[in-house]
């Protein structure tokens, strides 16, 4: 599948999807505006956790922006259709979940 993109809204990053420091993330979520898709290679590339995604992904849908992922696991998600936001919806629960059984195992720990 070919995508046209200029060249001037690549954006990439020379480190690791753990990292904070991203600049190249950081840019082109500054220049994404309503309407726009964000095309990543990878979903792993583009957070450092389920719960970052979910984040990124939602502060991306209340601006009106899409995502698309092109390969990989997730490469099913494109939440500019129905299909791709009930995949990612998916995704979120999961990270919700994740977060209130870390949160049981720590009050577990405390008691």
């Amino acid at each position: 599948m070919a995508i046209d993109i200029e060249r001037d809204n690549i954006y990439d990053d020379l480190a690791s999807g753990g990292r904070d420091d991203r600049p190249g993330l950081t840019a082109c979520l500054k220049s994404l505006r309503d309407g726009d898709v964000l095309v990543v290679w990878k979903l792993d590339r583009l957070g450092r956790s389920l719960a970052h995604l979910v984040n990124t992904v939602k502060e991306l849908s209340d601006r009106k922006i899409g995502l698309r992922v092109l390969t990989g696991k997730g490469a099913q998600i494109d939440t500019t259709t129905a299909s791709g936001r009930m995949v990612f919806g998916i995704f979120a629960t999961l990270a919700e979940f994740e977060r209130d059984l870390i949160r049981e195992r720590t009050m577990a720990g405390l008691a």
